[in-house]
């Protein structure tokens, strides 16, 4: 029974690999193309371009210090592999108006062209404890980590689903993945843009359009030393079936509240993600038929 078992798994583990080209996203060709780099002045964002830059394509960076910016850009301007390569940089608080964030991106690709790739790299953190934190401080973060990406997102996602080609990538953190003492503001915020992400992808994946999230760990940034300042020491209830495995399914590294719990989490995770994976495919699938039916509504509309 046991190496009828360990067959199945075997043969399981095949067919997904064999399954999964026919369902990857195709490489995007970086040379030529468009990226967008928000919080590209300094640290993960600045790096994100010069990587982009070195492999031919065009960059524009989005930040706030235009000082920063001008740097940045003579710094990346080092790696150029051919002449027509420009860099070019906006000033703009990406977490503040969504409409200055629009313009922007707009004189961005009347420069440039389409965006083909945006990266979100702007963000910023504060750690304390939860009752020592201002309610700004919450604000704040949620702002430029979480709203800072959805804008910019916003703003180049209909041209992309017109053009049946982009990627968006979402810099969360590790701290997005579970939480941690003095973070309270931070992870709820990086926790944020999973969902968003997530969702994102739902949506956008019929018409080629892929979100990929990151989650680095400590990075030796200037956004890393400000939080060092003030840098402290180092639950699940659910309604229904569905609630239940997903509580399971998400569990991650949070704390238990008995053995049984534990126990049970550990017993099932295999379990309901195999029924998740049927979950995730069906709803693909209805998200692409319904947009099939929509866009066959549109082109009656137009031909009645």
């Amino acid at each position: 029974m046991l190496l009828l078992a360990a067959a199945f798994l075997v043969a399981f583990v095949l067919l997904l690999y064999m399954v999964s080209p026919l369902i990857s996203p195709k490489p995007l060709a970086l040379p030529g193309a468009h990226v967008v780099v928000t919080g590209g002045s300094s640290g993960i964002g600045k790096c994100v371009a010069i990587e982009c830059y070195k492999q031919g394509a065009f960059i524009t960076l989005v930040a706030r210090n235009e000082d920063k910016l001008l740097q940045a850009k003579k710094e990346i301007e080092k790696h150029s592999v051919n002449d027509k390569q420009v860099v070019l940089c906006i000033s703009v608080d990406v977490s503040q108006d969504y409409s200055q964030v629009e313009n922007v991106i707009k004189q961005a690709q009347e420069k440039l062209g389409p965006v083909d790739m945006l990266v979100n790299c702007a963000g910023m953190s504060l750690s304390g404890k939860f009752e020592d934190l201002e309610v700004s401080t919450f604000e704040r973060l949620m702002s430029v980590n979480y709203l800072g990406s959805v804008y910019p997102s916003r703003a180049v996602i209909t041209t992309m689903k017109e053009r049946r080609v982009g990627r968006i990538v979402f810099v969360s953190s590790q701290a997005g993945q579970l939480g941690l003492f003095g973070f309270t503001a931070y992870s709820s915020s990086k926790f944020a843009i999973r969902g968003l992400a997530e969702a994102l992808q739902m949506e956008v994946k019929p018409y080629n359009v892929y979100v990929t999230v990151a989650y680095p760990p400590d990075t030796d940034t200037p956004g890393f030393a400000e939080e060092n300042k003030t840098k402290q020491g180092n639950f699940n209830s659910s309604i229904g079936s569905d609630g239940y495995m997903l509580s399971s399914l998400t569990c991650g590294m949070a704390p238990v509240t008995s053995i049984t719990e534990g126990l049970q989490q550990v017993v099932t995770m295999g379990l309901f993600r195999t029924i998740a994976l049927f979950y995730i495919g069906s709803f693909d699938s209805i998200v692409r038929r319904c947009m099939m039916q929509r866009a066959k509504s549109e082109i009656a509309d137009k031909t009645a």
